[in-house]
């Protein structure tokens, strides 16, 4: 993944270019395969599409290197907030990039956590809005070929996960479930046992389908709807409504070298898309850039509109929800009135 796969689809005209837009889930960070900051994002959000805010999503990047390993993640949390700063400032224009911030935590700590949780609401305490912890396990391996930290198996199982879970709850912070559509049962359990709980689902549930022939990817689809059906009916979970460029899905777009237009994107995301607003309602449902690593597959202004070219036939109420308002609701985003 380069830049230059990044960029690609920046001359598609703009749907619906005035739709106000927070992008409920993208990442920054400096790594050897790729540098993506705030620069790189600013230049994608100006490109047409009328990003007015974002949600920054920890990557386990800019942590600390020493001190106590509970409270490393902090690092990430001060570096967001300083962007966040940054962009509160107007100096960059009037996108407010961060304008909330899911850090780290590791909840299989338990009540070790607090610290940690309380320590990142004072670093940030207009910004610091919940936690992620990446629990994808892939018993065929062909997943961590994409995963920078390959998180260890059974987090959400560990015996004092709860008790950390507990601890962002008593906090009013929203939990970012980030798993493969055969661990859903998992976020069904923790969502019926802590029913005050504000759980996110990342990327519609990822369905698991990579290296897979048509028939089982169909028969992994058809598993995966009836999932998230099963997760909708919690209502305290809500979704994210993206992540589809990412390989997991078994559509094999990150192999290609050709640019990929919207409307190809859209064709294929559709039924996707489709499914998980079905599911949870526009209400319960946010829609998500995943940049850069959904720019495997496509660039953020085609992404942008095969996520708007699908839902076109939305009422404008379901698509200021789906485009900004649960965000904002959810993330507790407040905005000046000229954005």
């Amino acid at each position: 993944m380069t830049h230059k796969q990044l960029r690609v689809g920046r001359d598609e005209p703009i749907i619906d270019p005035d739709i106000p837009i927070i992008d409920s889930h993208h990442h920054l960070f400096d790594r050897p395969a790729l540098r993506y900051m705030l620069d790189d994002y600013l230049s994608d959000a100006r490109a047409g599409h009328r990003i007015v805010a974002s949600v920054y999503v920890e990557t386990m990047a800019f942590a600390r290197v020493d001190g106590p390993e509970v409270l490393r993640p902090l690092g990430e949390v001060e570096f967001a907030n300083g962007v966040a700063a940054k962009c509160a400032s107007g100096t960059y224009g009037d996108c407010r990039v961060a304008a909330a911030i899911v850090g780290y935590a590791d909840l299989r700590l338990g009540d070790e956590v607090a610290e940690l949780l309380d320590r990142a609401l004072a670093a940030a305490p207009d910004r610091f809005r919940g936690v992620r912890q990446v629990s994808i396990e892939d018993p065929t391996g062909a997943a961590y070929r994409f995963i920078t930290h390959r998180p260890p198996e059974g987090i959400m199982k560990s015996p004092r996960f709860r008790q950390g879970f507990q601890q962002v709850v008593k906090r009013g912070l929203t939990f970012d479930a980030a798993m493969f559509h055969h661990q859903l049962a998992d976020v069904i359990a923790l969502a019926d046992a802590f029913p005050d709980a504000t759980i996110v689902l990342d990327h519609c549930g990822h369905a698991m389908a990579m290296d897979m022939d048509e028939q089982r990817k169909a028969d992994v689809y058809r598993k995966h709807r009836e999932l998230l059906f099963d997760v909708a009916r919690r209502p305290n979970v809500y979704c994210k409504v993206g992540g589809l460029g990412m390989p997991f899905w078994g559509f094999r777009l990150e192999q290609r070298e050709d640019p990929i237009g919207y409307l190809e994107l859209a064709t294929i995301w559709r039924p996707h898309v489709e499914t998980a607003i079905e599911a949870f309602g526009a209400e319960r449902c946010m829609m998500e850039s995943n940049y850069p690593p959904d720019g495997r597959s496509g660039g953020f202004v085609p992404i942008w509109n095969a996520l708007k070219h699908i839902v076109r036939g939305a009422t404008p109420s379901e698509k200021d929800a789906l485009f900004h308002g649960t965000a904002a609701r959810v993330y507790r985003i407040s905005l000046p009135d000229r954005a």
